[in-house]
């Protein structure tokens, strides 16, 4: 059972990624607090999603939203914050290169408490699919997911004229559908009208 004003994102349209419930992650480890590969989100932030999809619809074929993290446990953030003090670094040279560890929380790449927790916070690309027998591929953003680097900063100027264009479509439409993007993750957007401004949840992701 989910708190009242919750729900699960199961609209086949979109490719749920969820890297945090794998070994896909900068941790290189599945995260506490994800049990399984399900999509939560306050029912105003998955229908504002459901909006942003339908209208992609119109606007190209076979645009469809890749989903990589929506709803995070409090125990999930807590689980960041232990792993920033412990020496592991396997993950480094593919999501922080050029960042130290113990910077993550200072440059603001991973905070103590997260937005996410509040269930209206998502994270997400653009993908391609045009024959359902293919993996869908996503458009060129500039950086992975979870890029840590000034590189992921939505308008950083040092990108492919392609990545930047990429970049606004997916603020632009995200933006009309009620979503405002944090400037140092491309990726990265909270519901402006949440629901539950002030609350941080911990329940499982399951």
């Amino acid at each position: 059972m989910l708190p009242k004003g919750f729900t699960y994102l199961k609209d086949a349209r979109f490719i749920l990624s969820l890297d945090y419930f794998t070994s896909s992650n900068f941790l290189g480890r599945p995260v506490a607090g994800y049990q399984a590969k399900v999509c939560i989100l306050t029912e105003l932030a998955a229908q504002a999603l459901i909006n942003v999809q339908d209208e992609l619809d119109t606007l190209q074929s076979g645009y469809r939203l890749k989903i990589f993290d929506t709803y995070r446990p409090a125990n999930a953030v807590a689980d960041f914050v232990q792993w920033a003090k412990e020496a592991d670094e396997k993950m480094k040279a593919m999501f922080y290169p050029k960042v130290e560890k113990t910077e993550l929380f200072k440059k603001g790449y991973i905070a103590e408490r997260s937005s996410h927790s509040r269930g209206s916070t998502v994270d997400l690309t653009i993908a391609v699919s045009h024959d359902p027998q293919m993996t869908p591929v996503e458009l060129d953003m500039g950086t992975m997911f979870d890029y840590f680097d000034e590189k992921a900063h939505t308008n950083h100027p040092n990108l492919s004229d392609t990545a930047k264009k990429n970049r606004q479509f997916l603020k632009q439409i995200m933006e009309k559908h009620g979503f405002e993007n944090y400037p140092l993750e491309w990726w990265h957007f909270t519901l402006k009208n949440e629901p539950f401004p002030e609350t941080y949840f911990d329940f499982p992701v399951r």
